[in-house]
């Protein structure tokens, strides 16, 4: 049987993990008696393990076009990375820092990770800019933009292993299902952006995708966008400022910030090594001339050792008996 599985496509798996949620939930009401609340822990544990040992199998198989689709996606997302948060008409002003730094979080978290949190800093910067609540009609449009921004991998691949694997109630109901769907149709939306969609002319939509023009800002002298409302004359039109018009420009500037520390810290760390390297020669030098100056005030003298005879040692020589003579016998 398992090796009938292995041999299924990836819509004939689905159908049949759908099968078992549909089949373990009748079960599992008919045993809690009717308890939701039950079934749904229960249910909800089911689907972490299933989707946990089915991801390194089905995720992006073979034999489906996923793959195909993510790159389709990925440079469709790179070709539209000019969008404006003003042509979406989203209802979120980045010149807050608190706004700012939710879509930061947005863009730079791990989106599909956690579809649900990256959603609720959107709808954080969205009730901070209105100061009320964002309704639905608010929240597509920055979630478009944020996908746009964040251009997260595998994007069409992520979709396709959940809306193919997940318990289908959790898809259909819940907060959890209604972001992903609005994840879906944020997806929809940019495969089908035109012209139109953003109130531009058929020809400026095809010079901005074509790289021939850009929708910028005006920019100061080093090339930083200007506040809103001032020029490039103005003392109040500086790259800080900028900075938080955008959450990129705020990365960025952080990031630059954060290499400038580096930059300062390894050139004192630098300078350091170099007075240390100084101190050793001086050190090395002076110790040199310390030793020379000891050898020419006491020179050494290498003095030959004292010979002596054999005996001379023997305090008892004077005692010993002469020597034997030696005596000639005729034959």
């Amino acid at each position: 049987m398992a090796n009938k599985k292995q041999d299924l496509g990836a819509d004939e798996l689905s159908e049949c993990v759908q099968d078992f949620y549909q089949n373990l939930s009748d079960r599992l009401m008919s045993h809690f008696k009717g308890s939701s609340e039950s079934v749904e822990r229960v249910m909800d544990q089911v689907e972490k393990y299933i989707m946990t040992r089915l991801y390194k199998s089905v995720f992006c198989p073979e034999t489906t076009d996923d793959e195909n689709k993510d790159l389709a996606t990925q440079h469709r997302i790179r070709a539209l990375h000019w969008v404006t948060i003003e042509m979406l008409c989203v209802s979120m002003d980045e010149e807050i820092p608190e706004v700012s730094d939710n879509v930061v979080k947005a863009i730079t978290g791990q989106f599909l990770a956690c579809i649900t949190q990256c959603s609720k800093h959107i709808f954080s910067a969205i009730k901070i800019t209105k100061k009320e609540p964002a309704s639905a009609d608010d929240f597509l449009p920055a979630l478009i933009y944020v996908v746009l921004k964040a251009n997260p991998p595998r994007l069409q691949s992520n979709i396709q292993y959940i809306t193919r694997f997940c318990n289908p109630s959790r898809l259909m109901t819940g907060e959890d299902g209604y972001y992903f769907t609005n994840l879906c149709c944020a997806v929809a939306f940019i495969e089908k952006l035109d012209a139109q969609s953003l109130n531009l002319s058929t020809e400026e939509f095809e010079r901005y995708m074509s790289g021939q023009a850009s929708p910028r800002r005006p920019t100061d002298e080093g090339g930083w966008p200007l506040e809103a409302g001032a020029t490039p004359q103005d003392p109040g039109a500086t790259g800080t400022t900028a900075a938080t018009m955008n959450p990129v420009l705020a990365q960025l500037h952080h990031n630059l910030e954060l290499l400038s520390g580096l930059s300062a810290r390894q050139d004192r760390l630098t300078e350091a090594a170099r007075a240390l390297q100084e101190e050793l020669v001086s050190w090395e030098e002076g110790v040199r001339r310390e030793v020379q100056d000891i050898l020419e005030r006491y020179p050494l003298e290498v003095r030959p050792p004292p010979t002596s005879a054999i005996d001379t040692e023997n305090a008892e020589s004077d005692r010993l008996p002469p020597p034997l003579t030696p005596q000639v016998f005729a034959g």
